[in-house]
C-alpha cells in the first residue's frame, strides 16, 4: 500500500530530503513528479540548484521525472524579497494544485512530491481544506502513488491522516549569526 509522508518544521533539510527520496525512486526505476509551491521560475533566473540537475535527469538522461515549479518571482531586481502575496501568487498556487490533481488522477506515477505544500497553507496561498481535499482525492483513487508533502507547519487533522511524519527542528543555524544562504547548500 502506498503511504502519505510529511516532512515539516523550521529546520533545514525538508526539500533536501524529498529530493533525495525522488533520486532514490528514480534509481529504482520509478516514475516521479515534483510539484514545488511558491518556488517560481521565470525561465531565466533559477534560484534552486537542485532543479538544474533534475531537468538534466529528464532531458539529457531520460529519467521519468516531471518537475512543476510554481510561484511568482519574489526576488526583486534590487535584491530585496517580496513577502506580500499578490494575485499571481494565488494563481500559481492553483496551477500547482491542478498539476497535483492531474498527477493523482492519471495513476501513472509511483511517487508524487508536493514540495512546500504545507508552506502554501501556512502562507495562505491555499487553504487547509484544499490540501485535505487533495489527500481525499488521493485516497479515493486508492493511493495510486506514494504522496510526500513538505513545509513548515502541520495541524492535528492532517497529522491523524498520514503514515509518516518527520520533523526538521532547528537547534542551531548559522543564519542566526548573519550567514546568508549559500549556493549548493541552501539553494
Amino acid at each position: 500500500m502506498r503511504k502519505l509522508h510529511l516532512y515539516y518544521g523550521y529546520g533545514k533539510g525538508k526539500t533536501t530530503s524529498v529530493i533525495g527520496l525522488a533520486i532514490r525512486a528514480l534509481g529504482a526505476g520509478q516514475r516521479v513528479a515534483i510539484v514545488q509551491f511558491d518556488k517560481g521560475y521565470d525561465g531565466q533566473n533559477e534560484h534552486y540548484s537542485e532543479r538544474k540537475i533534475l531537468r538534466e535527469l529528464k532531458e539529457k538522461l531520460g529519467y521519468p521525472i516531471e518537475l512543476v515549479p510554481t510561484g511568482a518571482e519574489r526576488m526583486m531586481p534590487d535584491g530585496t524579497f517580496r513577502f506580500k502575496n499578490e494575485a499571481q501568487d494565488f494563481a500559481e498556487a492553483e496551477r500547482g494544485l491542478e498539476a497535483s490533481r492531474a498527477f493523482i488522477e492519471s495513476g501513472e506515477l509511483d511517487l508524487l512530491i508536493l514540495d512546500e505544500g504545507l508552506a502554501a497553507v501556512a502562507y495562505n496561498l491555499i487553504s487547509k481544506e484544499t490540501l485535505l481535499a487533495l489527500i481525499d482525492l488521493w485516497e479515493e483513487r486508492d493511493r495510486p502513488c506514494e504522496l510526500v508533502i513538505s513545509g513548515h507547519k502541520i495541524w492535528d487533522e492532517l497529522a491523524e491522516r498520514v503514515d509518516l511524519i518527520t520533523e526538521m527542528r532547528k537547534v542551531k543555524h548559522y543564519f542566526d549569526q548573519g550567514t546568508p544562504a549559500r549556493l549548493g547548500i541552501e539553494f
